[in-house]
């Protein structure tokens, strides 16, 4: 089991779009006009979005339906060059503020809000990782959801 620490730059705005754009170039997929919309519209979401809300949005801003299944394309791309985190028990996604970093998700999920908040911590992340090595079994995605109440709404 190898250690996950790192560093990363939080990326924002017009930063975390090119930084995405990058990131998914160098790893020989395309940036194309209508993934550049969608990671757009996701970068613009404070809280977890589904494809369904980025469809509506990007219909209403483009003047002709998008298809959720489009999106939804993109966005497991997104997942898979880490670009996007999906909340798997909300089947909703959040733009990955580094993109191309690759590590576990560990999310804070309110129950109340919706927010959820991503964090790095490589002491869990290794221990989700042992636990699945004891057992014979390579992870290759760890991710781990905690529900419950964001400081906000308590």
């Amino acid at each position: 089991m190898g250690e996950h620490k790192h560093t990363h730059t939080v990326h924002s705005g017009s930063e975390l779009i090119e930084a995405a754009r990058e990131s998914l170039i160098a790893s020989g997929e395309q940036w194309t006009s209508m993934r550049a919309d969608i990671f757009e519209e996701l970068a613009n979401h404070d809280k977890p979005a589904s494809a369904y809300d980025i469809a509506d949005n990007l219909s209403a801003k483009r003047g002709k339906r998008v298809a959720p299944n489009s999106v939804y394309r993109i966005l497991d791309l997104f997942v898979t060059n880490n670009l996007a985190l999906r909340v798997e028990s909300s089947n909703a996604y959040l733009a990955n503020s580094h993109p191309g970093c690759t590590h576990d998700c560990i999310f804070l999920v309110c129950d109340e809000c919706g927010e959820a908040t991503h964090v790095d911590n490589d002491d869990v992340s290794n221990t989700v990782r042992g636990i699945a090595q004891a057992e014979n079994f390579t992870a290759r995605r760890p991710i781990v959801e905690i529900r419950g109440i964001c400081a906000t709404c308590s």
